[in-house]
């Protein structure tokens, strides 16, 4: 045992890959807004982030950030990476989350290398953790992990969080490892959704396994208990996650300075519509290019006076589903172009790369609608971080019912992804509300704007850590 007394378990490590021109890696941390969120209680408790760092078949040494973060990378050889992550976690667990999108694929060998794997991070953080520690395990990868460190170290305090949704139980059922998966969980003291739905999924499940449930679900604490069948008990709750809201809100005058430029580029005059995303099925870019495409068609909006910019970054592209997606997408984004843009005047900008914070910041506050209108979302950041960038109640939020985010930015324009009709008015509403309601907006706006800003990340990190601390006592009492 080592005396890291609170451990961070992710699938990644919070670490940036550095390859040098001779063929030399280096890693340097990466900023994130979990990581601004768990940093000061990392340090303040002596902490250990243990997670993959990026690469298959190579990792460094534990090493430490400049305030004292012990990382402790976890390898990956090249077939844990395939059937762990692409294999199971992506193209069993992610379609299934997502209410079958596409559908899952349920191969015994992967389920295999995710329990594997599984095992591997939890002898690791076993090896890490200080006696009677708290651990906090994140996502879907990890699953398992919280039921085999209970068999490991049972003097542990284990919470859970799943940052995606959690599905009904009647696609969970599907799953031929559907009673393994929730013995992993029920290892944690406390497992976290994301809303309040994902956790009465969760207890009506346990329900039918025939575990004992108590309670009602409640946000941002403890209202449902249930019996692990040993003699514990494990807490639910819904635990909204957000942004590092303050450092996205201090727009520089470099930002400020940056975002008009942009915008001229694009036409001073010209309404600009954004799109930023992972290039993930998931998201409905496809889907709004095509709502976008018939305003243009039938004239309720203008070429010359609109413009779509869409970011997509680049996401698991040896998965057939998402190949098949970018081509998708970078067809009607061709499309849409021959038919309504000019020669040095496309009225889709489209870029496939990443984009570094401080010019997506300056993105955020050039656009003056945001488009976020996935199929099912666990929250959804990008939307708040549009409203952060707007503090001086600018701008409109058209956003997916289907977004965690949805439940908390009532004031957005709200569409039905799954229907264009839906997302045509909801998109034409906004940018017709800019010009003619400009009041309405930005009372709709500033709503938001407190929201995001009152209910930030370290609001989510500190109620979930105080409700685990709570729980891992009652255990010890008992």
């Amino acid at each position: 045992m080592s005396d890291n007394s609170f451990v961070v378990v992710a699938n990644r490590l919070p670490v940036d890959t550095h390859t040098a021109p001779d063929g030399t890696r280096t890693w340097a941390p990466s900023p994130g807004g979990l990581v601004s969120a768990l940093t000061p209680v990392l340090e303040k408790h002596q902490g250990c982030w243990v997670g993959w760092p990026g690469v298959v078949g190579d990792a460094p040494e534990p090493f430490r950030t400049e305030g004292g973060v012990l990382l402790h990378p976890v390898k990956l050889t090249q077939a844990d990476f395939e059937g762990f992550y692409e294999g199971f976690s992506n193209a069993t667990l992610w379609p299934l989350y997502h209410d079958l999108i596409v559908t899952p694929i349920y191969s015994r060998d992967w389920w295999q290398a995710y329990r594997e794997v599984n095992l591997r991070f939890a002898n690791e953080v076993a090896a890490v953790a200080a006696p009677g520690a708290t651990v906090w395990v994140q996502d879907y990868q990890l699953q398992l992990l919280p039921g085999i460190l209970r068999q490991l170290r049972p003097d542990l305090t284990i919470g859970f969080f799943l940052h995606i949704p959690f599905p009904s139980p009647d696609l969970f059922a599907q799953l031929p490892w559907r009673t393994e998966l929730v013995r992993g969980l029920l290892g944690a003291d406390i497992i976290g959704f994301q809303l309040e739905s994902n956790a009465r999924n969760f207890a009506e499940l346990a329900r039918r396994q025939g575990l004992e449930v108590t309670g009602s679900v409640r946000t941002r604490g403890i209202g449902t208990w249930v019996s692990a069948g040993d003699g514990r008990r494990s807490g639910i709750g819904a635990f909204p996650i957000s942004i590092a809201a303050a450092a996205m809100a201090d727009l520089t005058p470099a930002d400020l300075g940056g975002a008009e430029r942009l915008h001229a580029e694009l036409g001073k005059e010209r309404t600009v519509i954004l799109g930023v995303d992972r290039l993930d099925y998931t998201k409905g870019i496809h889907q709004r290019l095509i709502a976008f495409e018939e305003l243009l068609e039938t004239g309720a909006l203008d070429p010359d006076q609109v413009c779509l910019v869409q970011l997509a970054t680049p996401s698991r592209e040896r998965l057939e589903h998402y190949r098949t997606t970018r081509s998708t997408v970078e067809e009607a984004v061709g499309r849409i172009n021959g038919r309504f843009g000019r020669i040095g005047q496309p009225v889709v900008h489209y870029q496939h790369t990443s984009v570094n914070k401080t010019i997506l910041r300056r993105y955020y506050r050039m656009a003056d609608v945001m488009l976020v209108t996935p199929f099912k979302d666990g929250m959804n950041l990008v939307a708040k971080e549009y409203v952060a960038c707007h503090g001086d109640n600018s701008g409109a939020l058209v956003l997916s019912e289907f977004a965690g985010a949805a439940a908390e930015l009532t004031q957005a324009y709200q569409c039905n992804p799954f229907d264009i009709e839906s997302m045509k008015k909801a998109l034409r509403d906004a940018v017709v509300g800019l010009k003619q309601q400009p009041d309405v907006l930005a009372q709709r706006m500033r709503a938001m704007h407190e929201h995001v800003m009152a209910h930030d990340v370290d609001l989510w990190a500190s109620t979930f850590l105080e409700c685990l601390s709570t729980a891992g006592a009652d255990r010890q009492a008992q």
